[in-house]
């Protein structure tokens, strides 16, 4: 499905930007300093030198007019001007190495600043930004402030530098014919300021279009098994056609605006040298100028039509990047929801415990609470959570590993108020493994020793044969050094689903949460795991979110959730006599079970 965004969809060019500009850049400038002024003053360097230029050949043309001229002095006037060229040059290549180096710094710094920003979010703040959004941040936005920080800052000094020197040139040699030549220059600032208000907002639509587009591919390859299963091929192929024709439709309507001021910046230059070669012509045969000050005029105006030529495309470049600035500032200060602590250094209870003490919670965007007014109190032990889809189970898991904001005095973990502990405190205490099992293109020996970094092969193959994986892995080429894949692409459900429970197990943290992770698993595999933690973990608190009766029945104690409310809990035996949503369950599950393996028709948890 294909978003829309809106042209208006960001306020045009004002305090956001001067503010995004002082929080991300001038830090970078301040660290930057030295560098900066020693390739401003190798830039200033240049330009001085083809500024002296002209002086060099008015002195020439003038000596050549007045029959002065002598092959001595003509020599050594074309030696200055090869001795400028040489040392332009050197300095061109010094400027160029510390400013263009400088703004590869500042995309370096900058990008190091959203990751690590990006790494410390939760939850809410990836529901609302898609990995497209983000990545277009870090490649489309973060390219065009390089280009601003690096050649616009540089095309923008140049241009300032040259113009102010040419001009007081011109103006030392003639005023009024200097005047001249700078009639037009007021057509190109009142024309540059309404050009430049519209670049804004359609560069800001080009980079949202550019998130979208950049979503729907990585959501398609993501996907791709799927899509080549439902034979959507053909669909997801006229989408992205469709998104993309959007995106250079955009692009073209920015290129509109960039396409008018560098012909409109050149037009300006050229009607200026038009007044020079007729004025200024008619000055030098009154006798008001000399040849050589008619000469050294127009060299200066034609110093001028690159600056002028300049303003258009560093007035883009400056747009885009103070567009892209802004979508940067405004992603790395936007705050989390959940507000971390900092880590004290209370001692670790031996016993881990949960209490949840009238725990209310509500999704942002939901009309109605997915947990109501959930008390328990949760000891070392196997748990069992179950009940009907979107009860809320794995809510109850999520805000127990702190990835949503809960309110104060309402969860307790070894008796503190989670509200007064780090996020990290509570975290690194908790083996959590999720519903999709998350796992990197790498080794399967590295996406296991993730839960633990400093892991033995020993260590690592234990883990494996608590997961009742061990034997397979060794079945696969490389054995632990097989490369899995991006997101285990190569490996089954199943095979997934104990890795990532292989590098739960191997932290060996006090409480480990399975969230729906056994799935995939054939009941007698489940069977082993449950065994394997259990014996891996006696001081464990272990919560096994679940619907299979046979596993449930195999915890000490099972607790039912009825629309995010406690609706009973108990042990199998228990709930089986008392509770008919656990009893009309477990009896749909003893005919499943019954009919997929006729003639051993054993009732389930008995």
């Amino acid at each position: 499905m294909t978003g829309r965004v809106r042209e208006d969809s960001t306020p045009a060019v004002g305090n956001g930007q001067l503010r995004s500009v002082q929080a991300l850049l001038l830090p970078l400038f301040s660290r930057y300093g030295i560098r900066l002024l020693l390739g401003f003053v190798s830039l200033a360097g240049v330009d001085l030198l083809q500024l002296l230029i002209p002086r060099f050949l008015k002195t020439a043309v003038d000596s050549l007019s007045a029959g002065t001229a002598s092959q001595h002095s003509l020599a050594g006037i074309s030696t200055l001007i090869v001795a400028a060229a040489v040392a332009a040059a050197l300095l061109r290549f010094c400027w160029r190495y510390l400013i263009i180096g400088f703004s590869r710094l500042v995309e370096r710094d900058v990008r190091n600043r959203i990751y690590a920003h990006v790494l410390k979010m939760d939850r809410p703040f990836f529901e609302k930004h898609t990995t497209g959004d983000i990545m277009a941040h870090v490649s489309n936005d973060l390219a065009a402030v390089q280009m601003a920080c690096g050649l616009g800052l540089v095309s923008a000094v140049d241009a300032v530098v040259m113009t102010s020197a040419a001009i007081g040139f011109m103006l030392y040699i003639n005023i009024p014919l200097t005047l001249l030549a700078l009639l037009p220059m007021p057509l190109l600032a009142v024309s540059t300021m309404i050009l430049t208000g519209r670049l804004h907002n359609r560069f800001n639509l080009v980079q949202e279009q550019f998130s979208l587009l950049t979503e729907f591919v990585r959501s398609a390859l993501v996907s791709i098994r799927l899509l080549k299963a439902y034979t959507m091929e053909g669909l997801q192929r006229n989408e992205f056609e469709k998104l993309g024709r959007q995106y250079v439709r955009s692009n073209i309507r920015v290129a509109v605006i960039q396409g008018l001021l560098a012909p409109l910046a050149t037009l300006v230059g050229n009607l200026g040298m038009l007044m020079v070669l007729y004025f200024g012509g008619r000055f030098a045969i009154q006798g008001t100028i000399s040849l050589g000050d008619f000469v050294a005029v127009v060299t200066y105006l034609a110093m001028l039509v690159w600056p002028m030529m300049a303003i258009g495309w560093v007035i883009s470049l400056t747009q885009r990047g103070l567009t892209s600035l802004k979508r940067i500032h405004n992603l790395v200060t936007t705050a989390p929801v959940l507000q971390d602590l900092p880590e004290t250094e209370t001692p670790v209870p031996a016993v881990p415990s949960f209490r949840l003490d009238h725990l209310t919670f509500t999704y942002s965007q939901a009309a109605h609470p997915a947990l109501r007014d959930i008390s328990l109190e949760l000891a070392p032990g196997v748990y069992g959570i179950t009940g009907r889809t979107g009860c809320g189970k794995s809510t109850l898991a999520k805000l127990l590993v702190r990835l949503y904001p809960v309110p104060d005095r309402t969860l307790f973990m070894n008796g503190r108020d989670v509200n007064t502990m780090s996020l990290d405190e509570v975290r690194s205490r908790i083996a959590y493994v999720g519903q999709d099992a998350v796992l990197f293109s790498e080794t399967i020996a590295a996406n296991i020793a993730y839960g633990l970094p400093e892991a033995t092969p020993a260590q690592m193959e234990a883990a494996a044969r608590a997961a009742s994986i061990h034997e397979e892995i060794l079945a696969l080429p490389q054995g632990y050094e097989t490369v899995i894949g991006e997101r285990g692409v190569t490996l089954s459900g199943g095979q997934r689903q104990r890795l990532a429970l292989a590098r739960a197990l191997i932290s060996n943290r006090p409480v480990l949460i399975v969230d729906d992770a056994l799935a995939a698993l054939d009941v007698e595999t489940e069977h082993q795991v449950l065994r394997a933690m259990r014996t891996s973990g006696r001081r464990q608190l272990i919560l096994i979110v679940s619907q299979r009766i046979k596993l449930l029945s195999e915890t000490d104690e099972i607790i039912i959730l009825e629309q995010g409310e406690v609706a009973d809990r108990g042990q199998h035996q228990d709930l089986l006599a008392r509770s008919a949503f656990y009893r009309s369950m477990h009896a749909k599950q003893a005919r499943e079970g019954a009919r997929s393996a006729p003639g051993n028709a054993e009732v389930l948890g008995q």
